[in-house]
């Protein structure tokens, strides 16, 4: 990286680096179509705009750029430093406006053409696809090389759209298993171990469960995933193809099940709120919950967290997993200092001060081996339960599938009996039944 030169040398540079973007727009179309992966592709009102080589591996932010950064509540300190690190390496200013993580895309799409939006936002990677194919992003091609070298793979899967990586990975979650020292002082390992502490410690009288979760899509995955079955077919991409009603799935569901003993509640009353309750207050054993959820137990509950009992065919238990990353604004004035800005708060050393700050487990390869996290007795335990996960599908025919999915569980959940292939052949129906309406 380097600052932009001073005197005669800054006049040379900035009209070698438009000769150049202009010659790179006349090659590419011009335009940030999604899709499309140009390197020297700018801001939509200036394609190409301030863009240096492709061949280079340095950048320099345009001339008199500013930048606006939208960042959840729970990160906006940490945001604030890495912005003040950033003006005085770049000199850019960058101001920093609280947004709420779930708001940022769909504010993308209604201030992004009117030039009201951040130039640099998070999203999480289920949002990519409708933000992708709305063109609303610019893709990640200055950077791409080191990213794809620098983080694990299923952030770089998560942050990618059609073949094109747009995402400069900030963090991953997914949930793990935390359990109550005190009541378990060993963690269980596979299903059989928790089946076996249920019989002796469940007692619903006494609000004494070992064990819940919430039963919606995110959390019960594993029923799914770990048994060999899928949501749609080719790692979660292709829509034409559902496995829902397939043998992995029935066979999970079946075992689903099986497990009502061990927690004889009614699904719908299993909610977060219950269970936190129940764990902070020491009568549930065990809970299914992600790193967001750490601060509630702390100095509550004497816990550890280790990832999923294994399931009963012996392999590791499949979750879920959600991948923030940093997206650059397709219609932002500053398309190469907003690329630079994203690649920088991306790096090893600001997503281990993430970490350190907020308990974001990084999405940087190097981050998340390092001491501080792997000596960390809470994250590591999710850090390895994330390398057994996938990310939640990110194309858009996935909202069609969440409530019937929530549906089934719940069903299958409260009726012991009912026939799991008739109920996951009606989900499969339901679900394309929307998608073919959308």
């Amino acid at each position: 990286m380097f600052k932009t030169p001073k005197g005669n040398w800054k006049l040379i540079f900035i009209c070698l680096a438009l000769l150049l973007a202009m010659t790179a727009c006349s090659g590419n179309g011009g335009g940030n179509k999604p899709g499309n992966k140009p390197v020297n592709t700018g801001s939509e009102a200036d394609p190409g705009k301030n863009a240096e080589t492709a061949g280079d591996e340095e950048y320099a932010p345009e001339e008199g750029a500013k930048l606006v950064v939208w960042e959840a509540k729970e990160q906006l300190e940490y945001m604030q430093q890495i912005a003040k690190s950033f003006e005085a390496e770049y000199g850019v200013p960058v101001t920093v406006e609280e947004l709420a993580g779930g708001q940022q895309g769909g504010r993308l799409a209604t201030d992004g053409p009117s030039k009201l939006a951040a130039d640099v936002l998070t999203l999480p990677h289920d949002q990519i696809g409708q933000a992708a194919k709305a063109g609303l992003l610019l893709p990640n091609d200055l950077f791409e090389e080191e990213t794809r070298a620098t983080m694990v793979d299923a952030a770089l899967a998560a942050s990618t759209y059609e073949g094109v990586l747009y995402g400069y990975p900030k963090s991953v979650e997914t949930y793990g298993l935390f359990y109550n020292k005190d009541l378990m002082p060993e963690a269980p390992k596979t299903w059989d171990d928790v089946i076996k502490f249920a019989n002796s410690y469940n007692d619903p009288k006494q609000n004494k469960f070992a064990l819940m979760w919430e039963f919606v899509g995110y959390y019960t995955y594993p029923f799914i995933g770990s048994f060999g079955g899928y949501i749609f077919g080719d790692n979660n991409t292709n829509p034409e193809d559902i496995g829902l009603n397939k043998e992995g799935t029935i066979e999970g569901f079946t075992f689903l099940q099986s497990l009502r003993d061990i927690l004889p509640m009614k699904a719908g009353d299993v909610t977060y709120d219950v269970k936190t309750q129940l764990f902070q207050e020491g009568k549930l054993a065990l809970n299914i919950d992600g790193p967001w959820s750490v601060a509630a137990f702390k100095d509550k509950v004497n816990f550890g967290v280790v990832p999923l009992p294994a399931a009963p065919n012996g392999k590791p238990s499949i979750s879920f997993s959600g991948i923030k990353s940093y997206y650059v604004n397709s219609y932002t004035n500053y398309p190469i200092a907003a690329r630079i800005f994203a690649h920088f708060a991306s790096s090893k050393e600001n997503q281990l001060k993430n970490y350190e700050m907020t308990g974001a487990i990084p999405a940087n390869k190097e981050a998340g081996e390092s001491p501080e996290l792997q000596n960390d007795p809470i994250m590591s335990g999710f850090f390895q339960q994330f390398q057994q996960s996938v990310p939640m599908p990110s194309v858009a025919e996935i909202n069609s599938v969440w409530d019937p999915l929530k549906a089934a569980f719940i069903s299958v959940w409260d009726d012991p009996k009912l026939d799991v292939k008739q109920t996951l052949d009606q989900t499969v129906k339901t679900i394309k039944a929307d998608i073919d309406s959308k």
